[in-house]
């Protein structure tokens, strides 16, 4: 699978798990608990596949709006993975508060989807060939299994 098309599909993953986590109650605490875990971990390798792997390769083929884009998405990583991720996790899942963690935590990476989908997808598509997509995805196939068995290794830790 193509890179693009392989990140596009992470990106309806954790549109699906954001839905989930953003319309379940506080009762549903096992289930909050559940697929903030599975968010988290979609997250943290989506993150690594872009910036391992497609981010470094758009930033050298392109050009001044390229680098701005780079810098962007780059932030809004840190942003989600260094405070809205993190205080998520440390919030109470049985209460209001995490409801509306959870919205926020889903309305900044709606935003970032949307950017990369729209803008930065669209102009990788065009600066690199196919061959060129095929291999990145073929890197990111990898380096999301070794990140799945590290996650499960964690897990069972």
């Amino acid at each position: 699978m193509n890179a693009i098309d392989l990140l596009i599909q992470d990106h309806e993953r954790v549109k699906d798990i954001l839905t989930r986590l953003t319309e379940s109650t506080e009762r549903a605490v096992k289930t909050r608990t559940e697929l903030l875990h599975k968010l988290e971990m979609e997250v943290t390798i989506h993150t690594q596949l872009e910036e391992q792997i497609l981010y470094p390769a758009y930033k050298d083929a392109g050009a001044k709006e390229e680098l701005k884009m780079y810098y962007e998405a780059k932030e809004e990583h840190r942003a989600v993975d260094s405070l809205v991720l993190p205080d998520l996790k440390a919030t109470d899942p049985a209460s209001v508060e995490f409801s509306g963690r959870a919205k926020v935590c889903k309305e900044l990476l709606e935003h970032h989807l949307e950017e990369e989908e729209s803008e930065m997808f669209p102009q990788a598509r065009e600066m690199f060939d196919a061959a060129q997509l095929d291999d990145m995805g073929k890197q990111m196939e990898a380096l999301r299994s070794r990140m799945k068995k590290e996650f499960a290794a964690k897990q069972a830790a």
